[in-house]
């Protein structure tokens, strides 16, 4: 039976970063992992409509650096950068550490797959079709440049007194494939009917281990072409071509050089 595992903890290590970055003993450990939970539930819940994706968290000694990426900065900043000194502030007093907020745009929201979640939930508490957000979902991010797009909504469904689940999908999606950069989003849509939750997976392409990256690089980057292999590397092809071609003529084969310098001797049958 096939188990499911969760796309981004599957490539840690290989193609994506940890979002927390530190060490701390047995003692801190615990305190420590309950501070980030903290952080990141007051910043979720304070910067709703500010469209953030994920958040990254370094500490070293009392200091800690906090990255947001977001689909709006403009919300998070404020007018003079107001709305960020405000945030600092709080999060100051919520965690007796100083703190340092970097605020990073995302280009392309209609490929990350937090936002796309975020966008259709946000579509079907406004009572608009799971469908028709859904497959506008998947057209945008084909458009601009995905490789693979799969959305699942489940839950009552148009008010249904049944639930069920919905399924759309363009492209390819190899979840097995390591050096895949698969990205993954969850959100739920606070219906008068009950939750739908949406699960959203955007294939970007390949990072090959020469070409590794971090998150929120382009797939354009991350999987660029092979150049051509040059003409001495490509094996036999061409003597192949110039066989068959003698032959449609009637004539008989020359005796070519082997790859390994050898020259191969043809007897004529009688």
């Amino acid at each position: 039976m096939g188990q499911k595992i969760h796309p981004i903890g599957f490539r840690i290590g290989v193609i994506r970063d940890w979002e927390s970055k530190w060490y701390a003993n047995k003692k801190e450990f615990a305190a420590l992992l309950q501070e980030d939970m903290k952080i990141r539930k007051f910043i979720q819940t304070r910067l709703k409509q500010a469209a953030i994706s994920h958040i990254e968290i370094e500490r070293a000694a009392n200091r800690a650096k906090i990255t947001l990426h977001t689909g709006k900065p403009g919300i998070i900043i404020g007018r003079g950068g107001r709305g960020i000194d405000e945030l600092r502030a709080t999060l100051d007093r919520l965690t007796q550490r100083q703190l340092t907020i970097n605020v990073i745009e995302i280009r392309q929201p209609e490929t990350d797959a937090q936002l796309v979640a975020e966008g259709i939930g946000a579509q079907l508490t406004k009572r608009i079709s799971h469908k028709r957000a859904m497959r506008q979902a998947v057209t945008r991010a084909m458009r601009m440049g995905a490789k693979g797009v799969r959305i699942l909504c489940a839950g009552r469904l148009a008010g249904s007194e049944m639930a069920r689940r919905e399924l759309d999908r363009m492209g390819k999606i190899p979840l097995q494939t390591l050096r895949a950069n698969i990205d993954y989003g969850f959100a739920e849509a606070m219906t008068t009917y009950g939750h739908i939750g949406i699960k959203v997976w955007i294939y970007k392409g390949d990072i090959l281990p020469d070409m590794r990256r971090t998150i929120g690089e382009s797939a354009e980057e991350a999987a660029a072409p092979r150049p051509p292999r040059p003409r001495s590397e490509r094996g036999d092809r061409n003597r192949r071509r110039s066989r068959n071609a003698n032959a449609k003529k009637g004539q008989a084969p020359q005796d070519a050089p082997r790859s390994d310098g050898r020259q191969v001797e043809r007897r004529s049958q009688d």
